[in-house]
């Protein structure tokens, strides 16, 4: 049986498994993607209320919530943990978050910091 192969840029925003179109694999149980983000870009505060977030730095350095996080460190965001994310040079992360839980991010008024 040959390979089963895909292109991640088929997928929404790095999105690659989750319960959305376009996914690969369809589940409620977990979301995956691997994100790319340029330098100066940036996500701002939110929030989820009930999953947790996981987020690897592949390459790059960031500052979440006022903490600056460089490549091969993973952050662990619980539910209800407000952060921030802006790219200090070109990054890649890969981001799981449990459950996947669509509409589960709520923009935060105040800085995460």
């Amino acid at each position: 049986m040959p390979l089963q192969r895909y292109q991640l840029d088929a997928f929404t925003k790095g999105w690659f498994v989750g319960d959305f179109s376009p996914t690969i694999i369809p589940t409620s149980a977990v979301e995956i993607a691997v994100k790319h983000y340029r330098a100066g870009e940036s996500e701002s505060a939110h929030l989820h209320r009930i999953a947790t977030e996981l987020t690897l730095i592949v390459s790059g350095r960031v500052r979440m919530s006022g903490e600056e996080v460089g490549p091969g460190e993973i952050i662990k965001i619980e539910p209800g943990q407000a952060t921030d994310f802006i790219p200090l040079e070109d990054t890649v992360t890969v981001v799981v978050k449990m459950p996947c839980v669509k509409g589960d991010k709520y923009p935060c008024p105040e800085p995460a910091a």
